[in-house]
């Protein structure tokens, strides 16, 4: 049983995906305090002015110590300006017509929502559909969540029966390997390098992108340029 916990974030890149089918049971770990400026609400595509940011607009006035689950979206129009964008930028893709209409659909279902967790968890179930990824996901509000951040992390996955935790390379800075280890929980950490390229719009190859980049451009094929698959 291998255990990912994650934050929630806005149509992440390729990467967060591969984790998410490295995994049995992801937990996305929305308790974790919002941090502005970082990737739970926002993500880059590509332009032909270069990299473009779409962000989700936040309610952060005098919410300093707020959750990302607490996190509210404080504009009614955010998904038709995100999705005219991605229109533009993507209309000449190879692969656009294809899913234009799976993605249009969820942006009208995104605009119902009010939480950024909640639209998070859509385009992240929804996609990993598309992909045919069949990783289960929970929340880590349903689990014990005493002690230290690495306390947190064991218990999810002690309840869940893991035998091995996954985690990017950022947490050996804080994670007590030594708890997993003495419990019989494996620490494997993630690698994100080393991607292939493949056909992309607008001049120099970025990786760092969010996944539409790649679905569009490639469509079915997407799974070749992943390396869970």
């Amino acid at each position: 049983m291998k255990v990912l916990i994650i934050q929630s974030n806005y149509i992440p890149w390729k990467g967060y995906f591969d984790a998410i089918n490295f995994a049995d049971v992801v937990v996305l770990y929305d308790e974790m305090q919002y941090t502005k400026r970082d990737w739970r609400n926002r993500n880059k595509i590509k332009s032909n002015q270069g990299l473009q940011w779409l962000t989700i607009p936040i309610q952060v006035k005098s919410q300093y110590f707020q959750k990302i689950n607490e996190a509210k979206i404080n504009e009614q129009d955010w998904t038709l300006k995100h999705w005219k964008s991605i229109q533009h930028n993507y209309s000449k893709a190879s692969c656009f017509k294809e899913y234009q209409q799976f993605f249009a659909d969820l942006y009208l279902e995104a605009n119902q929502l009010e939480f950024l967790s909640d639209v998070n968890f859509l385009f992240l179930t929804e996609i990993t559909k598309l992909l045919e990824i069949k990783t289960e996901f929970k929340w880590s509000r349903d689990f014990n969540l005493k002690g230290n951040k690495s306390e947190k992390l064991f218990n999810i996955c002690q309840e869940l029966g893991a035998t091995n935790y996954l985690s990017g390379s950022s947490a050996k800075n804080y994670l007590e390997e030594d708890l997993f280890i003495k419990n019989n929980i494996g620490v494997n950490w993630l690698d994100y390098s080393n991607y292939k390229t493949y056909p992309q719009l607008y001049g120099t190859f970025e990786h760092q992108v969010s996944i539409l980049d790649l679905i569009f451009n490639t469509g079915k094929y997407s799974k070749n340029y992943m390396k869970s698959f």
